[in-house]
């Protein structure tokens, strides 16, 4: 066999081993766990045999590959906080064990504790998943056209300005905007939203998501490292790191809790000798078991898995929060205030009603009217317009002189014929508030912006529109109110809009002529009242509001900005995933009060049950370590949806 044929088998074999090495890593924990679980039982058959040192020397082993992991890290953490931990209780109670004679005994809890830390890595292993599957979801290289030609590059080499290919079935590399062509993109990656959104030219796409047909290319406006996507990773990574505020007392609680019961323990050693007569040995076997199962083991490992397992459970659905405290505190509101424009309803007016004069065709006067208002930029000439084009079959007649007027609204001619179309004032305020038996009012009193149509001095039609409440608006807000929370509306607009759309949303009270400077001041009142208030806004002028407020929610919609505004960020403007979010939390916090409750009464029964002499060691250890496991399993349902 030649030298280089060698080569290449061992660079192979090395390569196939450390691709093994590599998959085995995440399970090392669980595999050290298993593997000390075969050494004790292989211990105890020794034992069995009467083979006293084969045994020793192999419960020894078991030792060290079973609590490896777990005494390193408590060594670590004590000398680095300079307090103990639970790790080193269990360290000691092995120790213990062992010193005593009980060397099966203390290798099962070594056995048992390696088993529950191996879980508790898994835990923390699947709530990094949901990142880990979305950093892998960024294509490395991207398709650069450059003076007609195509050229691969690495996505970092991306610049804004830059003109990327993207083909059917590929993921977008980095935020742009589409420069030309037309597709349906998958954005679940970004929105949690399974269903594909429609693209045309200069809508925005981002990175991660998915070009499912027609080619497309892509102006690049954002560097690759500024990317929504990117930030999204980094918030989530942000937020699993951020502990809350139960997390905190917990750790806290643990370096007083170990401190007590060592002191506890050493009393123990010598006190029931004397004061009950229990014999040196009872007494120091007591002393372990009482080390081993007032461990709060179950109790610190309450509460991170929980809350990890639901951030990450939240961003898998579009639901980003920026840390447990925030994930937490939802659960707690009373009240929620919501921005009105973008927000409960679409941010941009709607045609809603055409009421046309006696003898004058409805579709002949929008024809004129979008005809007209399609030379103009202003929302509600676009939104004019864009009902035509819905509507009728027909095309835009070009009017032969246009006039704008400032202020009021727009004259032009058509065939001879004289058009103004305007606010009332403007075709004549007293014909304008008689037409149609007072239909101004009437759409006045329903929130709506009134535009008329008039030809040659005749009042032709009148033409209402509205920012229209979303669809989901109504079931969100019914879904709060069932959930015990107060609704409340902040808007700019009058009295009579804010009504009109407070009563469509199904809203509980509103504050109307509001100020984006005021929306602070009302909602420091609404906490007066209600203690714990969210600001739902859209996360770029509602930043003051957002930040007052207990919680703040806002409509992402694929914007950075709200990522950096808001404590939570719903990443398609989808409000009933708000009420999801709360009972995420309550969900969460109930699985906490729940391993918090169990946690605590198997530690006062298993300590009660020592002092009694009714508990061994071999029992202790099973039940202690056992409800760890228990709670850690009780934590991951919250992965589920």
């Amino acid at each position: 066999m030649s030298s280089e044929v060698k080569t290449l088998i061992q660079s192979t074999t090395l390569a196939e081993n450390k691709s093994l090495f590599e998959k085995a890593k995440p399970h090392a924990e669980l595999i050290a766990a298993l593997l000390s679980g075969v050494l004790i039982a292989a211990g105890w058959i020794l034992d069995k045999n009467e083979l006293a040192a084969a045994s020793i020397t192999t419960y020894i082993i078991a030792f060290i590959i079973g609590g490896f992991a777990k005494a390193k890290e408590g060594i670590e953490e004590t000398i680095a906080n300079k307090e103990l931990n639970v790790e080193m209780l269990m360290i000691f109670a092995a120790i213990g064990s062992c010193i005593i004679g009980y060397w099966t005994e203390g290798a099962i809890l070594i056995f048992i504790f390696a088993v529950s830390g191996a879980m508790e890595t898994y835990t923390m292993n699947k709530s990094h998943k949901e990142i880990s599957a979305l950093m892998e979801l960024q294509p490395e290289q991207a398709l650069r056209i450059n003076d007609g030609f195509e050229e691969k590059i690495h996505v970092s080499e991306l610049e804004i300005g830059d003109f990327i290919l993207v083909k059917p079935g590929e993921r977008i590399p980095s935020d742009g905007k589409i420069a030309k062509g037309h597709t349906t993109i998958d954005e679940a990656a970004i929105t949690g939203e399974s269903i594909p959104v429609s693209k045309e030219k200069e809508d925005a796409v981002f990175a991660g998501t998915v070009n499912l047909n027609g080619s497309i290319t892509i102006e690049i406006t954002k560097p690759n490292s500024e990317t929504l996507f990117q930030k999204i990773i980094l918030l989530v990574q942000s937020a699993q790191s951020e502990k809350s505020p139960s997390q905190l007392f917990i750790e806290k609680f643990e370096g007083t809790y170990v401190k007590v019961i060592l002191t506890i323990v050493v009393l123990m050693m010598f006190l029931p000798h004397y004061l009950l007569g229990w014999s040196w040995m009872e007494t120091f076997y007591r002393a372990m078991i009482l080390l081993v199962v007032a461990s709060p083991c179950a109790l610190v490992a309450s509460i991170m898995p929980a809350t990890l397992s639901a951030i990450s459970n939240g961003a898998r659905h579009g639901i980003l929060f920026k840390g447990g405290v925030h994930l937490e505190n939802l659960s707690h509101l009373k009240a929620i205030a919501f921005d009105k424009t973008g927000t409960l309803t679409k941010g941009k007016p709607e045609v809603t009603d055409i009421i046309a004069a006696d003898g004058v065709s409805g579709e002949e006067v929008l024809l004129v009217a979008a005809s007209i208002e399609s030379h103009s930029t202003h929302p509600l000439a676009n939104a004019i317009v864009h009902y035509a084009k819905k509507t009728i079959d027909k095309a835009f007649i070009t009017p032969e002189r246009m006039e704008d007027v400032p202020g009021w609204g727009v004259k032009a001619t058509i065939v001879e014929d004289e058009w103004k179309i305007g606010k009332a004032s403007f075709v004549g305020l007293d014909a304008a508030e008689n037409f149609s038996n007072g239909a101004l009012e009437k759409m006045a009193n329903q929130g709506k912006t009134v535009v008329f149509v008039q030809k040659n001095d005749e009042i032709a039609a009148l033409i209402a529109l509205q920012d229209v409440v979303r669809e989901e608006t109504k079931k969100a807000i019914d879904q709060l109110k069932n959930q015990g929370i107060y609704t409340i509306m902040l808007t700019g607009d009058s009295q009579k809009t804010g009504k009109a759309i407070a009563n469509e949303a199904h809203l509980d009270d509103f504050i109307a002529e509001c100020l984006p400077e005021n929306k602070v001041e009302h909602l420091k009142k609404l906490k007066e009242t209600h203690s714990n208030v969210a600001m739902v806004g859209d996360g770029i002028n509602d930043a003051p509001a957002l930040a007052t407020a207990n919680v703040g929610i806002a409509m992402g919609e694929g914007s950075d900005v709200a990522l950096e505004t808001a404590d939570v960020v719903l990443m398609k403007n989808d409000l009933p995933r708000i009420s999801d979010a709360i009972e995420l939390s309550r969900r969460m916090n109930r699985i906490i009060k729940q391993n918090v409750v169990f946690s605590i009464t198997v530690i006062m029964f298993l300590i009660a049950s020592n002092f009694l002499q009714f508990v061994d060691l071999p029992f202790g250890v099973i039940a202690h370590e056992g409800s760890t496991i228990l709670v850690i399993l009780n934590s991951l349902r919250l992965l589920k949806s």
